[in-house]
């Protein structure tokens, strides 16, 4: 890297160093069998140069070749990209426990062993087939900047995903245990799974109607996404955004706060600075239901003129940084998943959701299969329903949410509760 550093220095104007090594382990059960076993290694540099304010960028797996490496950067220059903003000098950021020494100690026997005794466990309890799939992963970054940045992170992560699939379908109830460190699937985590599949085992047909629904964090995604969009620089950059102009207006619910929350360490993914090297912090989106911030990466934020805010990061070492938001935290509320379900008299709870990108997610329209939804009838689960579809706008419907779980589920992008909605349109398959 020191090297590397010296090299660039002399070609360009200013320059970024972005370096990444992951180890990670994968284990599958099958239909309660062992399926699979793989482990795998990837590592790789990334570099970004500024020349005469044109921006150029290259990468490669092997660090073998510094000057290759530099010249495909500067043939990258070629292609006119604006490089009008600087890299940050930043130092100095509180600590945080991001990796768990004993990740280390966890062996594929052992994560075949865990998945083996939860497939024994749940076939005990229910008929349903069992996919349990296990995952381990230790992963580093550095950055370096000609400004002076030079910050590095290790972090470690666990994550346990079971499912259980409903009769002659792939339809599944699932829920991921993730954490930054081993850790063996307690018996509620079960037991949820368990009560909730044999409670909604036989398939019903109700009529579609606009109804009740209940998100599960696990599904959440799908609101979540179209305001990520919305909120987004780059939305706000290219004026595809309908909330453009709302700062500080109440857009939503006054029950719903949405908060990032990257300094978390409590759960794997914990960062103090982003993959620009900005310092990362406790972000509002909505607080109250008022639109609070929009999200910028060193380039929107150049663009339109405001502070970067720490939310530049990469897909992938071979893509430049973006503007995304991934610690997003919804506050809770003050009923437990069973009181919720209790509360409804007819409805459905989304429990996985298919084609999540359909609809025109800048407008924060959606329209989702519901695999599975789960059928409501005077405060009991009574089925599963097989061929539905919800739909609606998160401007019209994050206006009116009942109530919220009060436990939040770590899952995908953030750490959610179960919400629950009124007058949703769900049609169902005759």
């Amino acid at each position: 890297m020191e090297q590397l550093f010296e090299m660039v220095k002399k070609v360009s104007d200013k320059a970024e160093i972005y370096s990444m090594d992951t180890r990670a382990d994968n284990v599958s059960f099958e239909n309660a069998h062992l399926k699979d076993i793989e482990s795998r290694i990837q590592s790789g540099v990334s570099l970004r140069i500024m020349k005469n304010d044109i921006l150029g960028f290259a990468y490669t797996r092997n660090l073998i070749n510094r000057r290759e490496l530099i010249q495909n950067a500067l043939d990258s220059l070629k292609g006119g990209v604006d490089g009008v903003f600087d890299f940050p000098y930043t130092k100095d950021l509180p600590a945080l426990n991001t990796y768990d020494t004993s990740i280390e100690n966890l062996s594929n026997p052992a994560m075949v062993e865990e998945c083996r005794r939860v497939c024994e466990l749940l076939s005990q309890k229910t008929e349903g087939q069992l996919n349990v799939s296990s995952h381990r992963s230790v992963s580093g970054i550095r950055i370096m900047n000609s400004s002076g940045t030079d910050l590095s992170l290790k972090s470690s992560a666990y994550i346990l995903n079971t499912q259980i699939l409903y009769p002659y379908s792939y339809s599944s109830l699932h829920r991921p245990l993730i954490s930054k460190a081993f850790k063996k699937a307690p018996d509620e985590y079960l037991g949820y799974l368990t009560d909730i599949y044999n409670r909604s085992i036989k398939e019903v047909v109700p009529d579609g109607i606009k109804t009740n629904v209940l998100f599960l964090p696990e599904t959440a995604y799908v609101l979540i996404w179209r305001l990520q969009s919305a909120t987004n620089s780059q939305s706000i950059y290219q004026n595809i955004s309908p909330i453009a102009d709302k700062i500080g207006e109440t857009i939503f619910d006054e029950k719903l706060s949405i908060f990032n929350e990257p300094s978390d360490d409590s759960l794997p993914g914990a960062r103090s600075f982003d993959d620009e090297g900005i310092p990362c912090r406790r972000f509002p989106l909505i607080e109250k239901g008022v639109l609070k911030n929009f999200y910028y990466d060193l380039y929107f934020a150049q663009k339109l003129k405001t502070p970067p805010t720490g939310h530049g990061f990469k897909s992938s070492l071979s893509s430049k940084p973006v503007p995304s938001i991934n610690h997003l935290s919804i506050s809770p509320g003050n009923t437990p998943f069973s009181g919720l379900v209790r509360s409804i008299d007819k409805g459905i709870i989304i429990a996985g959701a298919l084609g999540a990108h359909s609809g025109n997610i800048p407008n924060g329209d959606f329209s989702v299969g519901v695999s599975p939804g789960l059928y409501i009838e005077k405060g009991e689960i009574v089925g599963h329903v097989k061929d539905a579809m919800a739909a609606g706008n998160i401007y019209d419907i994050l206006k009116n949410i009942v109530e919220r779980e009060n436990m939040l589920h770590p899952c995908s992008g953030g750490n959610f509760p179960s919400l629950l909605f009124d007058n949703i349109t769900v049609t169902v398959k005759k």
